[in-house]
């Protein structure tokens, strides 16, 4: 038996890294790897540092492209790692709908589909193709309970489409870049704006609509301070970490911050 209590000891997910280690459990126990459900990414980052300290436990992750958020953990004995074992499958899907006059965002989106029936660890990263609508990854098992399916996005009838990963037109890769920007305040609004490319009104207006995130953590004031080694996580534009934090000779603030 795992150390259950000593896992979970201070963890912030409780219920999903219960049922984690519940499963590596009858992994160990029965030498079978198992593939979990779809793992938000502070799940996942969660589950990597408490489960990965475990000798006799092997994990991968896998969302089913290389810059997945979302991933799917394999949970299996150290010593198969050696052997060729079955991935995990995935799916493609489409949604689409016309937003031109209700323009939606991958959260948006996400709801919809959870309101129409798909279950949240079934349903992997989303991104939107302008107003035509969006896709999204999902698990093979769901392909064919989902094909020519509807639901409502916002205000929006979508149709539902399930596509061989292949035939999804990814999003642009994203390569680590480091920036550097001197800002007049270390405010969510004014650094995050700086680092993801987008102006500081469309950035407050994602803080307050909960979309923003700092440290895994759901921000909805654009004031919030920021500090170094904090991370900003904006759903469909990738993670700011903040490198470093210098005060200039003209009391601003010279940040330097990687963006992947």
């Amino acid at each position: 038996m795992l150390p259950k209590d000593e896992l979970l000891a201070g963890c912030q997910h409780l219920s999903p890294l219960t049922a984690l280690i519940d499963q590596a459990e009858q992994a160990l126990r029965t030498w079978e790897p198992s593939w979990s459900g779809f793992l938000a990414p502070e799940v996942r980052e969660e589950a990597e540092a408490r489960l990965g300290m475990l000798s006799e436990l092997e994990l991968q992750a896998d969302g089913g492209w290389p810059q997945a958020e979302r991933c799917r953990l394999r949970l299996q004995r150290a010593e198969l790692s050696e052997q060729a074992l079955a991935p995990a499958t995935f799916c493609g899907l489409v949604v689409s709908g016309n937003f031109l006059f209700d323009p939606a965002n991958p959260a948006d989106v996400r709801a919809g589909l959870e309101a129409a029936g798909i279950a949240a660890d079934q349903l992997g990263d989303i991104w939107m193709r302008g107003d035509r609508g969006a896709q999204a990854v999902i698990t093979a098992e769901q392909s064919a309970t989902w094909q020519n399916r509807s639901a409502l996005v916002r205000t929006v009838d979508v149709q539902l489409e399930c596509v061989a990963l292949t035939e999804l037109q990814w999003p642009a890769s994203r390569m680590p870049k480091r920036l550097s920007t001197v800002e007049a305040s270390l405010r969510l609004d004014a650094v995050a704006s700086a680092g993801m490319g987008l102006s500081r009104s469309r950035m407050s207006d994602l803080i307050r609509a909960g979309a923003v995130r700092v440290n895994w953590q759901q921000v909805t004031s654009p004031s919030r301070e920021l500090r170094s080694g904090d991370r900003i996580r904006l759903e469909g534009r990738g993670e700011l970490e903040i490198l470093e934090i210098q005060t200039t000779k003209r009391d601003r603030w010279r940040l330097l911050m990687q963006r992947r």
